[in-house]
């Protein structure tokens, strides 16, 4: 069956597959490149948050609150996320849960993560985890690590979700090598262009991805699908 993929720039993703709709680090309100506003998202079900900043814990309480989505995210943000009101699951890298859409497990990520109010967010992650056949990696915010060669491998990924701005995240060269050592099918960048120091050509990437590696790239603007 198919599984699809939104994105609504930044970090942030919809896919819907499994009779679900889960969203990726739902940072609407104030993300210059935002498709939609917090309060036109009906449908989610699930919402799986990496890290607290801002720009990725975002709206998801709101949401949650709106639709009665389940925040699936480390204990400290979904203890967080309980507190205003949202149903939330907690997991700690490396561990998964099975959920009626999937399997999903939590992953190491090279960065930081505290409240927008400055509080402890717990350590940072991404996500490893299926939408029915697809296997679908979000990196979240991280540096290149060599681990994601294991990640890789444990079982072919269908997309790699990967930022490339730089200064805060891997920028298109740690990239490039983070889709040499995950061998996804496609590999989609995010996390670039939302302020001046994360500015990148995602287009340069992509080029660059099909030409040194065995995966395809897709570059999508804000509001674009893709079928996986």
């Amino acid at each position: 069956m198919t599984v699809k993929l939104t994105y609504h720039g930044h970090a942030c993703f919809s896919i819907e597959g499994a009779g679900k709709t889960i969203w990726l680090d739902p940072f609407l309100t104030d993300n210059p490149q935002a498709d939609v506003q917090v309060e036109d998202v009906k449908d989610a079900d699930y919402i799986l948050v990496s890290h607290g900043h801002g720009d990725h814990l975002g709206d998801a309480t709101t949401i949650a609150q709106q639709t009665g989505a389940m925040i699936i995210s480390n204990h400290e943000i979904a203890s967080y996320s309980q507190e205003r009101g949202a149903e939330a699951h907690g997991l700690h890298i490396g561990g998964g849960y099975q959920f009626p859409f999937g399997r999903v497990k939590m992953t190491i990520a090279h960065h930081g993560s505290s409240f927008p109010d400055g509080g402890y967010g717990g350590n940072p992650g991404g996500f490893l985890f299926d939408v029915e056949d697809k296997r679908i990696y979000f990196a979240a915010d991280t540096g290149l690590f060599y681990d994601m060669k294991l990640l890789g491998e444990e079982r072919a990924i269908d997309v790699a979700l990967l930022p490339i701005g730089d200064n805060y995240t891997m920028g298109p060269d740690d990239a490039l090598r983070a889709v040499q050592l995950l061998t996804p099918r496609l590999a989609v960048p995010m996390h670039y262009n939302t302020f001046d120091v994360i500015q990148q050509d995602p287009h340069a990437f992509a080029k660059k991805v099909k030409e040194s590696t065995g995966a395809n790239a897709v570059v999508l603007s804000p509001g674009e699908s893709i079928d996986l």
